[in-house]
């Protein structure tokens, strides 16, 4: 089949997106064979995209700070295009910058690197929140028990590292919806799908989390001398309580504008 070429690839991106996540919330148990092939479609569009495709590049500013001694974000954004189905924007991380720990309520997503590294750590909550009568044995949480309803059960699921020639990091309602995200050797950004969006009034805000503590791993995957293979996810199936938190005050994202192509769906 003829490549168009007309068409940039963004907005096939973005029109993809669109089919594939507003059929996964009308079907009845969003895996049957249409959605599932929808969604590979998606996949492999999104794994083809670059930084060139979107016009964006590393930035080689040396300067750490903006105007009158002013810290610039860490982490900014570029917002590319939104409808009640999904959003679209590309995120950049300075060198050592990292989105915290955070959640996606009843959100799917995709996140593709266009350049640099990022490691991606993903928490699954296992159950409801900490109470007196679920603590585990030699469980000492630094909290007041006024906070403990803060505090939920979770599972490590996987830590991987991700880059441009990796295919996309995958999160459901259900699976990986929890995940932290931190650059690795150098400035990163990358495209990053939600389907729906953030929504405070239906229920969907965002909300930051703490590793309290780790309870304990059920299966080891890997020597402790070994290197995670780039990309692939590594099972880890640890145990670990959360502690939900405010936004830390080291981490906020600005803002910028999208350079690339324009995109309507």
């Amino acid at each position: 089949m003829p490549r168009d070429n007309k068409t940039p690839l963004i907005q096939k991106i973005a029109k993809q997106a669109y089919i594939t996540f507003k059929d996964l919330k009308s079907s009845a148990n969003g895996d049957n064979k249409i959605v599932a092939e929808k969604l590979g479609e998606l996949i492999s569009l999104v794994t083809s995209i670059r930084a060139a495709d979107l016009k964006i590049a590393p930035k080689k500013t040396k300067a750490s700070a903006g105007v009158a001694g002013v810290q610039s974000a860490p982490v900014t954004y570029m917002h590319i295009c939104e409808t009640e189905v999904c959003s679209m924007g590309v995120f950049l991380l300075r060198p050592g910058a990292s989105i915290p720990l955070h959640d996606h309520p009843g959100m799917n997503g995709m996140l593709k690197v266009l350049y640099g590294k990022v490691s991606v750590r993903c928490f699954d909550k296992l159950d409801n929140n900490l109470t007196l009568s679920t603590m585990p044995p030699h469980f000492d949480p630094p909290v007041a028990p006024l906070q403990m309803s803060s505090v939920w059960r979770a599972m490590l699921r996987s830590v991987a590292e991700y880059s441009e020639v990796s295919g996309p990091c995958l999160l459901t309602p259900l699976r990986d919806n929890l995940h932290q995200i931190d650059a690795v050797d150098g400035p990163a950004a990358f495209l990053d799908i939600l389907a729906p969006p953030y929504d405070p009034d239906e229920g969907r805000d965002c909300h930051y989390y703490k590793v309290l503590q780790t309870v304990g791993t059920r299966e080891e995957t890997e020597s402790k001398g070994s290197k995670e293979e780039e990309g692939e996810k590594k099972e880890k199936e640890e145990e670990a309580w959360l502690l939900e938190i405010p936004q830390p005050e080291n981490f906020w994202c600005g803002g910028e504008p999208y350079p690339g192509p324009a995109v309507s769906i």
